[in-house]
């Protein structure tokens, strides 16, 4: 699992059972902040019966859930794949994890990151730096010795500090209710969370 970052499934259990008190701190922020609130009082999950492929594929062309259709289509992604939460015994928290998981294609799309090495390996720092779980740290560490010694350049000089910058001054990702903002198209919800993209090289 540590040395492949995409497999969810082993990464995942890793994950449960290492992230308690992230996963806490988590849960306290998202009460906190008013749509992340609602979204734990709603608890809306993210599958192939919430987010229809048909759906996704009628929606404005540039549109984030357009966007995330086409992802999804390209990469031959299903969101029912998302290993369930087994090792969370609180169902608070196993939402919060659950919903982490299942917000994980999204931000592919809304950061423009590819799912390859380099694309994993940037996403899983900047979702350390979101979450504060081990795993994403750990998963991103042991995920960098697939990369070329230029990639692994790149992180340094660009991926960490970008992480670090969302982290201080960026939006709480985790707050965000995306199935209501399928229908905008992407770069005005990119400009209004303040996304940052990184350079094409870097991905």
């Amino acid at each position: 699992a540590l040395a492949d970052p995409r497999q969810a499934r082993l990464v995942g259990v890793v994950g449960e059972t290492t992230g308690g008190a992230a996963l806490h701190r988590l849960h306290r922020r998202m009460e906190r902040h008013p749509v992340g609130r609602t979204v734990l009082q709603d608890r809306p999950l993210i599958t192939s019966e919430t987010l229809h492929a048909e759906t996704l594929r009628a929606m404005p062309a540039g549109s984030f859930g357009a966007e995330y259709g086409a992802f999804l289509a390209r990469h031959s992604f299903d969101p029912d794949e998302r290993t369930a939460v087994h090792f969370v015994d609180d169902p608070e928290l196993a939402y919060v994890m659950t919903r982490y998981r299942q917000v994980h294609d999204l931000w592919h799309v809304l950061y423009g990151l590819p799912p390859t090495f380099a694309g994993e390996v940037a996403l899983k720092w900047l979702e350390a730096a979101q979450t504060g779980l081990p795993m994403c740290a750990a998963g991103a560490l042991a995920g960098g010795v697939r990369l070329t010694a230029a990639q692994r350049r790149a992180v340094v000089r660009s991926v960490l500090p970008w992480a670090a910058r969302h982290a201080l001054r960026g939006p709480d990702l985790m707050s965000v209710y995306y199935e209501r903002e399928m229908g905008r198209p992407i770069d005005e919800l990119r400009a209004e969370l303040r996304v940052e993209l990184l350079p094409r090289t870097i991905k």
